[in-house]
């Protein structure tokens, strides 16, 4: 019997062994010691993308810088017809101002002058009424020209030599002579010569050298330039 206490002794402390083990196996699911999450814990929630969500970030801005005007060229020729085929229109642009001249080949014409503003607008105005608004538009002089209360829209194309505008003006035999002359980008020519202020159809120019004969007199005709 003296034996029985040790005994005694070691089965209760494998019973209290076994008793921690069945506690630790049951409380197993602790924190681990890696430091992740414990099942059931809720997960971080992720960042959202979608537009208007969260803050967006700064969108670089390009500041805006206007394009300053294309200015009219310092020096430019050109010619055309009005849009019922009626009658030529030419103008020539030198440093900001500009000379016109409309002409039906037959009886009636008109110079035209005034200034070109920055934009390529021009109001120009001649004798007895006569008025050109205009516009220049690309490789082109656009608008409407008004001749004895008549108003006719015209489209006037850039022009390189030999095309553009010619005059003459001189006395042959006592009769002043006053000719003006339009040839066109395809080589056509409309003009009108007056003699002592009667206007009559111009003779053919020749645009190279403007060289032109009235009443087997040569004459030379020279580009107009405002």
């Amino acid at each position: 019997m003296k034996r029985s206490g040790p005994l005694y002794t070691l089965l209760g402390g494998l019973l209290l062994a076994l008793f921690m083990l069945s506690l630790n196996a049951t409380t197993g699911t602790g924190n681990s010691s890696y430091g992740g999450d414990s099942p059931g814990a809720a997960s971080p929630a992720p960042t959202s993308s979608a537009p208007g969500k969260g803050k967006a970030s700064p969108t670089p801005t390009k500041s805006a810088t206007k394009s300053p005007s294309k200015k009219p060229p310092a020096k430019a020729e050109y010619a055309g017809r009005t849009a019922d085929d009626a009658a030529a229109v030419s103008v020539s642009i030198r440093d900001g101002k500009a000379i016109a001249y409309y002409c039906d080949g037959h009886d009636a014409e008109s110079w035209l002058k005034g200034n070109v503003e920055d934009d390529g607008s021009m109001r120009l105005t001649g004798k007895h009424g006569a008025k050109l608004n205009g516009t220049l538009a690309g490789n082109a002089v656009r608008g409407k020209v008004e001749i004895d209360k008549q108003a006719r829209d015209f489209t006037a194309a850039r022009a390189k030599k030999p095309s553009g505008l010619y005059r003459a003006t001189t006395e042959v035999r006592g009769a002043k002579i006053d000719g003006g002359w339009i040839v066109l980008p395809d080589g056509r020519q409309v003009g009108i010569l007056k003699r002592d202020g009667k206007p009559q159809k111009a003779p053919r120019l020749d645009p190279d050298t403007g060289a032109v004969m009235v009443d087997g007199d040569r004459l030379t005709a020279s580009p107009v330039v405002p």
